[in-house]
């Protein structure tokens, strides 16, 4: 059965089980749920702005489907210390501009101790400060992620295992965390991209209204069914140009992401920030360096906040060793366009209010600046290239 198939269904037997679990207290199942409503729009048709992994998105027409989703999640406890969880999710996600469904977590976990778990199944990919919450809308303050730093690894989770230990020095908890498995998703360029196997540690620390994180991971990368670097490497092989060819692989690639991040919650006043490196040894799958930082103030129900990033691009843009003019300008154009990162930096202006218990409404505007091309938006016209473009969403964030 296709995965979204199978996460459909999924939805249904936990939504029956939900019910189920309410008329008969006895059940050692817990259901719960979150989702987001919002509608998203630019000032530009001359490119649509989406999420990672999204192959539409938004321009001056409001669309729901950049920032809504809707996920159920079920958690059986079978015995004191072994537990199975699964959580199914509907979003616009990969190849189809349509919503559909997927298995976002499926995994059983095994307490050791009070310290010590492990959880063996389809788990969420610890790269990023909020990795196992970024789909979450009410467990995060800003709109979305920024796609200045989480369009850099696009996988969600991994098909394997992990190892969880949480210890309390005092005032401080430590949680450490070492992942290992592999993942194929379709990215939405309409290719296939593998990490095989893929392994991930972080640490974390959380001291009163601070919380650090530090994380590492590596993986074998390849990139399978990718139309244009298939056909250029075949057009450079065709010139003879196999040095330029060989800078480019596209099969077990390795490749690299650390990150820290640092958050405060302190009286009125929450911060958040955080920095990511990427490298690969593949001049396809640029190597980046990014960050944002984000403030807030809360006064009551109300929290106001801003945010920046910015992504810039560490490894070299073009081919030096490639002619700019006469019968192969075209062909170096193309190579150099295979090696171009998105560039953009972001500012944002938000608020969060939490009108209800278990409901927050915020609205949310992006100052989006493209660098040297046109960023991260899709679809794009040349006549956005180096452009700034406004982005509006609002939206209610529920749990339940």
């Amino acid at each position: 059965m296709k995965q979204p198939k199978l996460a459909l269904t999924a939805l249904a037997v936990l939504g029956a089980l939900a019910a189920q679990a309410h008329a008969d207290d006895s059940l050692p199942i817990t259901i719960s749920g979150f989702g987001t409503g919002a509608l998203t729009m630019t000032d530009t048709n001359d490119g649509l702005f989406n999420r990672v992994n999204q192959v539409g998105g938004a321009g001056k027409s409001a669309r729901t489907g950049v920032d809504s989703n809707l996920g159920l999640q079920m958690t059986a406890k079978l015995s004191d210390s072994l537990s199975l969880t699964a959580q199914g999710l509907v979003r616009k996600n990969g190849p189809s501009d349509q919503f559909s469904g997927e298995m976002a977590w499926a995994f059983a976990k095994y307490k050791v101790s009070d310290e010590i778990s492990f959880r063996v199944g389809r788990i969420g990919l610890p790269v990023y400060m909020i990795s196992d919450v970024r789909n979450v809308g009410y467990a995060n303050i800003m709109m979305r992620a920024p796609n200045e730093v989480y369009r850099q690894v696009t996988a969600d989770n991994i098909d394997g295992g992990d190892i969880l230990y949480q210890h309390s020095f005092g005032d401080t908890t430590v949680t450490g965390q070492l992942a290992v498995g592999r993942t194929r998703f379709h990215a939405s360029s309409n290719y296939d991209v593998e990490f095989k196997p893929a392994v991930s540690a972080q640490l974390v620390l959380e001291n009163g209204p601070f919380t650090y994180r530090l994380g590492h991971a590596k993986a074998k990368v390849n990139v399978y069914d990718n139309a244009n670097l298939n056909a250029l490497l075949a057009a450079l092989n065709k010139y003879g140009l196999s040095s330029v060819v060989a800078e480019l692989p596209l099969h077990d690639i390795d490749g690299t992401f650390t990150s820290a991040g640092i958050s405060m919650d302190y009286n009125n006043i929450v911060l958040q920030g955080e920095y990511a490196k990427r490298k690969t040894e593949t001049r396809a799958i640029q190597d980046t360096s990014s960050y944002y930082l984000m403030a807030g103030y809360r006064m009551g129900k109300f929290l106001p906040y801003v945010m920046h990033g910015n992504v810039k691009q560490d490894s070299i843009r073009s081919f030096a060793s490639l002619p700019t003019t006469g019968p192969l300008a075209g062909l170096t154009a193309a190579a150099n366009g295979a090696i171009q990162a998105g560039l953009q930096s972001t500012t944002a202006i938000g608020v969060r209010w939490d009108f209800y218990k278990s409901a927050a409404f915020k609205f949310q505007i992006d100052h989006i600046s493209t660098r040297d091309g046109t960023g991260y938006f899709v679809n794009a016209k040349p006549a956005l290239a180096g452009k700034s473009v406004n982005v509006y969403a609002a939206g209610i964030d529920f749990v339940f």
